[in-house]
Order: structure tokens, then sequence, then C-alpha cells
């Protein structure tokens, strides 16, 4: 009872991961419609970066989401 208990509460913990991924993308998404709206001619390159940027913080909630199903669904 306990055991299930601690693991509803750090799966539910570790989902703060993904309100962080969130706030991350929204943010680097921000950035480049400011940073297009300032000099449009880079923004093919300020894209390109911004997709990377998107990509490592999508990985960063992937593996919180990861950690939370483990917790979850192993043992």
């Amino acid at each position: 009872m306990l055991l299930q208990a601690a693991q509803k509460i750090g799966a539910g913990l570790s989902t703060f991961g993904l309100a962080g991924a969130g706030i991350g993308i929204g943010l680097i998404f921000a950035s480049l419609i400011i940073g297009v709206s300032r000099n449009p001619n880079l923004k093919d390159d300020l894209f390109r970066f911004a997709i990377l940027g998107f990509a490592f913080t999508e990985a960063i909630a992937l593996f919180a989401l990861m950690i939370a199903f483990l917790i979850l669904f192993v043992s």
C-alpha cells in the first residue's frame, strides 16, 4: 500500500520535467519569432537552430515521460 502511494507520488513528480520542456519549447519558438522579426534575412539559419533546440528539449521531455512510466509499471 505504501509502496504504491510512493510510486504514484514519484511518477507525478517526474512529470514536472514535461512542464519544463513545454516552457522550453515555447521559449525556443518565441525567440525564433523575435529573431526573424528583427532580421528576416536569417530566417533559414534561425529556423535550423530552433528545430535543433526543439529536438533536444523534446528529448528531455521523452526521458521524463519514460521515467514516469518506469516508476509506475516496473516492479
